[in-house]
């Protein structure tokens, strides 16, 4: 007999560790976005990917990942950056 792992926790703190990465990356956009305001530049890009951010912690991967591989593969390094894993 060994120890388990408890993944309901496991999902909870890749959704931290997800809000935690998330953070500094959309005060960058912030900044983007009210460049590209002052500017007249176009806002759409900026507006797309400040969502992917906030919709990162909701992804279905995270709720449907069986093992902490999995969870740990969820993590979308185009968006959030180097793995804390």
């Amino acid at each position: 007999m060994g120890f388990g792992v408890d993944m309901a926790k496991a999902k909870e703190i890749h959704k931290t560790n997800i809000r935690t990465a998330r953070t500094p990356k959309l005060v960058e956009l912030d900044v983007e976005f009210q460049k590209a305001q002052e500017t007249g530049a176009s806002t759409t890009d900026i507006v797309t990917k400040k969502q992917s951010l906030r919709d990162a912690p909701a992804d279905s991967e995270i709720d449907s990942a069986s093992d902490t591989d999995a969870l740990k593969a969820q993590w979308k390094t185009d968006i959030l950056g180097t793995s804390p894993y």
